[in-house]
């Protein structure tokens, strides 16, 4: 049953077993699972059926880190979530996105990366990543390079030394939209409630368990959900915000005893940076693999990204590029590099100049010595521009080339976070303050990842990559996916992680998170499929505590 909030009584208290809160992707996969089961469920949805501005505006927040996307566009805030913001063309006017699970390393405790580490292997997600595919639709459980490459038409690119060449598979967004709607809405046990927004969690005198929940329409109404379970499905800066927020008892946020809400907001870094220049043009022919198409009915698409033994010795987190045939030719042209190590040799040459030694010569000695490639290009460029003005060439030749799209890990930040501010919303609650902070390894992930793939192109007698970035500072036109993940960490220990390894929140008894906002680490794969994964897993949990409260 589906029914309009804005027509529940003033005051009323609405009485159910299990009540979960926001109808994105993560809400309805659980949703769907708890079908005629025998316990009731409750479903509050924010929106209607489809996006609004007036429901949108209470998105509104305040962005002070590196430059993000107003935040009232981040996600649709209706029935079917983020799905309304699935663009990636399949073909038949269809749209969706792009998936696949996180990788075994994705999983571990790496000494490189702060904070890393998942209380569990991926081979414990496994079995729940299959039953994902079923749910959003998409072809078998495997990602092997051999069962999607066709040898003749669509070979990878011959690579066998630290690159390899990963699968995409892309799952459609019509499902959320339409299909699972209905069979949610023909439910005898789940009533959903649209318009309806969750304002505050309240709990018993020891905030050990959650009561109930306030419930406010944009018109003034206002109701609560009393519930034995309570499951928070609303996405990675609103969930935070709602446990920030509810603080009667505890005066931090629900949950928040060691000042862990909000703090490590991550994101994909996207860039589009530098080119792929091919050998040959025989080579525009070989890469159908690397474009969007279809294998046996499934939307497929290939990137490359590093080997994980790669990973591991040059200390990197993980990483993927796509290939993309650019429009025209280009000329190419080096931008200058200014790292340590040019700007201390430039300053032992004006020194030689004036016959004197600068100050902290053993400093500069030291980053010219770790800074040989950077130095060695520069005065490449530097030789080649002299010779250019020489022979009267003032513009470099066009070549046929292909852009490259990066989409890199982001390593846990605490200080990359969600708070909250003063100003208020259309219901009179604080709004959200975002800022996105990086770590110089997320730039230099980046800047290496595309060395050792240059090296291995020449290597393969392929080409090479033109790069443009360098250095570890964030460029400004380094956006996200829209991936909002690692705000309510997981970890078994509650002064480092906000939910336990059953996504239950630390010292609440019956308040359980799903969503991107679990994961302790985030690959560079899209949460979708994990977030998924784990969305299901937590069902199964959930309906074993049913099933001991009904004993």
């Amino acid at each position: 049953m589906i029914v309009d909030a804005r027509s529940v009584p003033e005051g009323e208290t609405i009485e159910t077993d299990v009540c979960i809160i926001g109808a994105g992707i993560a809400g309805i996969t659980m949703a769907r699972e708890f079908i005629a089961q025998p316990f009731r469920v409750c479903l509050l949805e924010s929106g209607g059926f489809e996006p609004d501005k007036v429901t949108q505006s209470l998105y509104w927040g305040e962005d002070v880190g590196h430059p993000y996307y107003p935040l009232d566009t981040h996600g649709a805030r209706c029935f079917g979530g983020t799905a309304h913001r699935w663009h990636a063309a399949l073909g038949n006017f269809r749209l969706g996105v792009r998936l696949r699970p996180l990788d075994e390393i994705d999983f571990e405790k790496r000494d490189w990366v702060p904070y890393s580490g998942w209380p569990f292997r991926k081979t414990h997600l496994d079995p729940y990543y299959e039953r994902a595919h079923k749910v959003l639709q998409i072809g078998p459980y495997t990602y092997d390079v051999e069962r999607w490459a066709d040898p003749e038409k669509a070979p990878p690119l011959p690579l066998d030394g630290r690159v390899k060449t990963t699968i995409f598979q892309f799952g459609p967004r019509d499902p959320f939209i339409g299909e699972y709607r209905d069979e949610i809405g023909r439910s005898g046990n789940i009533t959903t409630f649209l318009y309806a927004n969750a304002v505050e969690l309240e709990t018993n005198d020891t905030a050990q368990t959650v009561t109930r929940i306030r419930v406010a329409c944009l018109g003034g109404r206002q109701f609560w959900v009393s519930a034995k379970v309570f499951i928070l499905a609303a996405g990675g800066i609103e969930i935070p915000r709602l446990l920030l927020l509810s603080n009667k008892v505890q005066s931090a946020g629900l949950g928040n005893q060691h000042d862990l809400v909000g703090r490590f907001f991550m994101e994909h870094p996207h860039l589009w940076s530098g080119f792929y220049v091919p050998a040959g043009q025989e080579i525009f022919r070989r890469v159908t693999l690397y474009r969007i198409h279809a294998v046996n009915g499934v939307t497929i698409m290939a990137k490359l990204t590093l080997l994980e033994e790669v990973l591991r010795r040059e200390k990197l987190l993980n990483y993927c590029v796509s290939i993309h045939p650019a429009a025209k030719p280009r000329r190419l042209r080096y931008p200058r590099v200014e790292t340590r190590g040019v700007n201390s040799l430039k300053v032992l040459h004006k020194a030689a100049r004036r016959g004197q030694w600068p100050k902290e010569l053993s400093r500069h000695l030291r980053n010219i010595l770790a800074d040989v490639d950077h130095i060695a290009q520069a005065g490449f460029r530097s030789v080649q521009s002299r010779l250019d003005k020489a022979l009267g060439k003032h513009k470099a030749p066009k070549v046929e080339v292909f852009r490259l799209n990066h989409m890199s890990e982001q390593a846990p930040n605490p200080n990359s976070r969600v708070t909250l501010i003063p100003e208020k919303d259309a219901l009179g609650r604080p709004r959200v303050q975002l800022n996105w902070q990086l770590s110089p390894i997320d730039i230099h992930t980046i800047v290496r990842a595309q060395e050792i793939i240059s090296e291995e192109l020449r290597r393969a007698g392929l080409g090479y990559l033109h790069i443009e970035l360098h250095g570890t500072t964030p460029p400004p036109d380094l956006h996200g996916g829209y991936h909002q993940m690692g705000t309510t960490r997981m970890h078994t220990d509650p002064r480092h992680g906000v939910v336990d390894e059953n996504c239950r929140v630390h010292g609440v008894s019956n308040l359980f998170i799903a969503g991107p906002s679990v994961f302790p680490t985030v690959g560079y794969a899209n949460p979708v499929l994990t977030f998924v994964a784990l969305a299901l897993r937590l069902t199964d949990h959930v309906k074993e505590l049913m099933a001991q409260s009904r004993l």
